[in-house]
């Protein structure tokens, strides 16, 4: 079931928007340098795929080698920074009940589950994205490299890597603070034929964006 009662960020001084998003549905939003954006996975086990760009210039956008790079580890958790493609500061995690967010393994997609396992759900987060992305003027290209929160891919020693059983529990969350003006573009991930959103399948999460 889904939680009834919201995520209330401590020290917020004011709440400027609360969304549930949907189970496989996309969301977008503005989030100006000083405010905090919380991601709530609301039923445990839910990736949620993530991007974001210089509000003001997307052409400036998240970049997942940069990001990788400065913080030197593929995980993201509480204190690390979302760097841009311009090597500037997007975002940092300020807050963070789960870790081991993945940066490498991208979306979901029609196309690649046709190869993956030779069948589809009804919606992907490729698609999503761009049909998201196309609301702000940003075309297919834009959706690069992203973000998994609450996603889990372990990195064995001889490099295999794969989507496993993700570690979130109803109610963890993220707390991210724009450290720019974002534009942030999200896709409650649909993927039900791997782990990427547990036994149940895609359920709904909650995006909070505040003032502390």
């Amino acid at each position: 079931m889904t939680s009834e009662k919201p995520y209330v960020p401590a020290g917020a001084s004011a709440v400027l928007e609360d969304t549930v998003v949907e189970a496989r549905m996309p969301w977008s939003g503005r989030v100006a340098r000083g405010e905090h954006l919380v991601l709530v996975d609301l039923e445990g086990q839910q990736a949620i795929d993530f991007l974001c760009f210089n509000a003001d210039d997307p052409e400036e956008r998240y970049h997942a080698p940069n990001t990788i790079k400065l913080q030197g580890n593929i995980y993201l958790g509480r204190g690390s920074v979302l760097w841009s493609v311009r090597a500037r500061k997007m975002m940092t995690v300020v807050e963070d009940t789960c870790g081991g967010h993945d940066t490498i393994f991208g979306c979901c997609s029609f196309e690649l589950d046709d190869v993956r396992y030779g069948a589809r759900n009804p919606r992907a987060c490729q698609q999503n994205f761009e049909a998201e992305l196309a609301r702000h003027g940003l075309g297919p290209t834009a959706v690069v490299p992203n973000i998994n929160f609450f996603m889990r891919v372990p990195v064995e020693t001889d490099g295999s890597a794969a989507i496993d059983d993700g570690w979130s529990k109803p109610g963890d969350h993220v707390d991210l603070r724009a450290e720019m003006d974002v534009l942030v573009v999200i896709s409650n991930c649909p993927e039900a034929l791997n782990p990427a959103t547990g036994a149940a399948g895609p359920t709904p999460i909650r995006a909070i964006r505040y003032l502390p």
